[in-house]
């Protein structure tokens, strides 16, 4: 292999090193969020289950099982 082929291959070699590095950072970026988001709706959805709960028994309702 030639010089200028060596050269070539390193410069591709050390490009997609980098490429994959910035994939890697957004992907874990993207990941975060995704997981913030999901623990946010989690929350939300347990203080709509309390909401609900607590204004059926304001109305006089007994609350219903949930059958899965």
């Amino acid at each position: 292999m030639s010089q200028t082929d060596c050269k070539a291959a390193k410069d591709m070699t050390e490009t997609m090193e980098k490429t994959m590095q910035r994939l890697e950072g957004r992907f874990q970026a993207i990941s975060e969020q995704l997981e913030s988001k999901l623990d946010e709706m989690g929350v939300r959805i347990d203080d709509l289950e309390k909401n609900v709960a607590h204004l059926m028994t304001q109305a006089g309702m007994e609350e219903q099982p949930i059958s899965k």
